[in-house]
């Protein structure tokens, strides 16, 4: 089996900084997965290289300017407590794509979590490229296809995913959309719940965290 690809072999890299959600969220993103791939068997588990989370920039930048957007991560969280906050999830949504969708859990995006967002997107702006390829994310030789919807959407993250546009969320798996539909139509019994780190991780297709490449632990 092979490994995911190193993102020093290309000159662009795909990177979504993230919140890490508590044991709450998990528990629930992990039940949400689990009739996912149930209902749609070649769907993706939530696992080490599938990582719930809670999506907050999704950028390309130099490749060898990594070390330089950890720096500035690590600046922006010296000032915040992100441990600190209530999240507060409170329904399904999902994301189509021919005939299945990706679904998520969504988020509202309180005040804490924007202005986090503005932060990033100023401090990692120096270090950005405006697109990138296929190359640009992980794959493998089992997983290895980006599709371009994906490569589309890094592109447009800014200013299509951000500020009043800014749609938080934990993505939970794949399914068809008429089982996703249902899944809509279902109550949603909401709940809240607290970031336990932040991480950069390198994406995979669909906008999935496949690699760690940097992560801090949260202290309230």
């Amino acid at each position: 089996m092979n490994q995911p690809s190193d993102p020093k072999a290309n000159l662009v890299t795909a990177i979504d900084i993230l919140l890490e959600p508590d044991a709450t969220m998990l528990k629930n993103a992990e039940i949400a997965n689990a009739r996912l791939r149930k209902s749609f068997p070649d769907g993706f588990a939530l696992d080490e290289t599938h990582q719930p989370h809670v999506s907050c920039l999704q950028r390309y930048v130099r490749t060898a300017a990594l070390d330089e957007v950890y720096e500035a991560v690590g600046k922006v969280l010296a000032a915040q407590k992100p441990a600190t906050w209530k999240l507060r999830a409170y329904r399904y949504y999902y994301l189509p794509w021919k005939e299945i969708g990706l679904a998520g859990i969504v988020i509202e995006p309180s005040k804490d979590l924007v202005d986090f967002q503005q932060k990033l997107i100023g401090a990692v702006a120096p270090f950005t490229e405006n697109t990138g390829a296929a190359a640009a994310f992980v794959t493998t030789n089992e997983d290895p296809e980006i599709n371009q919807p994906t490569i589309d959407y890094v592109a447009g993250y800014v200013p299509n995913q951000t500020g009043g546009k800014f749609n938080p969320h934990v993505s939970i798996g794949i399914a068809s959309q008429d089982y996703l539909k249902k899944l809509l139509d279902e109550r949603f019994e909401a709940f809240t719940f607290s970031p336990s780190g932040v991480a950069v991780y390198h994406l995979g297709n669909l906008g999935t965290a496949r690699k760690k490449l940097r992560s801090w632990e949260l202290e309230a």
